[in-house]
């Protein structure tokens, strides 16, 4: 009977197969894609390289990273000659083919060779190459740049902390990596910390009323009396009663409007600085509006970590706050 068992249950499988096939169903095996954070492999023969395409390529993709310090370019670019394109380097997250063809062409492959991955293609004469480069510019951008954060967050999900704070304190939810620790925990503030080289990254959550940030041309000053407000009560210098963290004085936040947890929600990126003393450096800052608990529930990231490049820092730390999940 066992055999015979065995030998239906087998049957059973090989049809199944054979139907998944005829109906498109199979799915073919993908390796996890490669490349360190926040690059684009740039497939490309050395002459447009070197040329105007190369030029227009490098001012888009390489442009200063908002709210960071120092210059840091939005993407780290690496020039592959197409006659070397093959495994490994398929294998690549992000990856843009640029050639010139018979005709104008703009395409978007998604895990072709590797998952997760975007592969854009861009074509045609050397004019309509930069045409095409710069109407498409913020499109793209967007593509790599979520692509990136889809792969850092599923990075992320391999090693989660289980503290259960924010759970208690907020009813949310963040996935956070277990090397962050839980350092402050007040009645209407939580505080994270992860040690890095020469600094530390972190995360603060806290609410406020809803309706307390204006959607007017009085954003920005809002946002930036919040956070002055509870850097003063709650994230202080050496010297608690004269050292506390506020907005830098010296550069004008970046504000957009974003969706978080399908919720509106303000975005401000810039510096802090720790105010009577000589310490600096970037943050992000999520104002969700969460009508449902009559609140905005703000979550907010920044980085300390002198004489480092933060942009993969603050990318962290953004890949993080947009997994904000409000649960009641």
């Amino acid at each position: 009977m066992k055999k015979l068992y065995a030998l239906i249950l087998l049957v059973f499988v090989l049809f199944s197969a054979c139907d998944d096939k005829e109906n498109g169903k199979e799915e073919k095996y993908l390796p996890l894609s490669s490349g360190t954070v926040n690059m684009i492999a740039v497939v490309i023969d050395q002459d447009l390289w070197q040329g105007k395409v190369g030029d227009s390529i490098r001012n888009i993709y390489g442009a200063p990273t908002d709210g960071l310090p120092m210059e840091e370019p939005l993407f780290s670019l690496k020039q592959i000659n197409p006659e070397v394109f093959k495994d490994p380097l398929t294998e690549f997250r992000s990856i843009m083919f640029v050639k010139k063809t018979a005709s104008k062409r703009y395409e978007i492959d998604t895990d072709k060779f590797a998952k997760p991955q975007k592969i854009i293609s861009i074509g045609g004469s050397e004019e309509e190459i930069i045409s095409t480069l710069s109407e498409k510019a913020q499109e793209t951008i967007h593509i790599f740049k979520n692509n990136e954060l889809i792969s850092k967050q599923q990075f992320i999900r391999g090693s989660l902390s289980k503290d259960q704070t924010l759970e208690e304190t907020f009813g949310i939810s963040l996935d956070i990596p277990s090397v962050y620790k839980m350092v402050k925990k007040e009645d209407n503030f939580v505080w994270y910390e992860r040690k890095v080289a020469n600094g530390t990254m972190n995360i603060i959550a806290y609410t406020m009323p809803l309706g307390s940030i204006p959607k007017n041309d009085t954003t920005i000053d809002a946002i930036i009396k919040m956070r002055d407000s509870i850097g003063k009560a709650y994230v202080p210098g050496k010297d608690p009663k004269t050292m506390y963290m506020i907005t830098e004085k010296a550069y004008a936040p970046y504000l957009y409007n974003t969706t978080i947890n399908n919720k509106p929600a303000f975005e401000t990126k810039g510096m802090w600085e720790v105010y009577n003393f000589q310490m600096a450096g970037p943050f992000i800052n999520y104002a969700v509006e969460d009508s449902e608990n009559n609140r905005l529930m703000v979550i907010e990231g920044f980085t300390f970590a002198p004489s480092e490049n933060k942009r993969d820092f603050m990318f962290e730390i953004e890949a993080i706050l947009k997994t904000l999940k409000i649960n009641k």
